[in-house]
């Protein structure tokens, strides 16, 4: 076997997650920019409210076109913000626990409690944007096609057909 069949199923999914990564922190940027300039003028929770729908559009945007390579349509679109409510609800919890209970600064507990929900959104946005999370993306089927056909070309069809 070849490190080639190893490896390569995972690269598609592990560049997700570094593309997820990356538009999270974009869509954190955007999202702590918009609450910072809010805040002045609203409570503390309702500009965390109005700054968190703000980001939301463009963090759809990004997830469907750069982490999943996926085109948008209306269906994942109407079926996004159930991610960004499962967000918004781990988020809202930490935050209040965060500064209601634990003293945190409010300026710096929406940061925590972004963090902490950052593997619920992933999980449920993969699940929406990809069709379920069945569907592999065009280029997990095109690194899984190359492993197989790497693997039967090193090992023979006869050896690849018995597994």
């Amino acid at each position: 076997m070849t490190r080639l069949s190893v490896v390569a199923p995972h690269q598609g999914r592990f560049g997700q997650i570094i593309r997820f990564g990356l538009v999270g922190g974009v869509n954190t940027a955007t999202f702590y920019g918009c609450y910072l300039l809010l805040h002045p003028w609203m409570p503390y929770f309702a500009a965390y409210s109005l700054a968190f729908l703000l980001s939301m559009v463009g963090s759809f945007l990004l997830n469907t076109y750069f982490t999943y390579r996926t085109r948008p349509t209306w269906k994942k679109f109407a079926l996004f913000p159930l991610t960004n409510v499962t967000n918004y609800l781990v988020q809202s919890a930490g935050l209040y626990a965060l500064v209601t209970w634990a003293g945190t600064d409010d300026r710096i507990a929406p940061l925590v409690a972004a963090v902490v929900a950052i593997p619920f959104t992933y999980l449920l946005s993969r699940r929406i944007l990809t069709s379920g999370g069945a569907k592999a993306s065009s280029t997990e089927r095109n690194v899984r096609a190359a492993a197989v056909a790497a693997r039967v070309d090193c090992e023979g069809p006869s050896d690849h057909v018995r597994r």
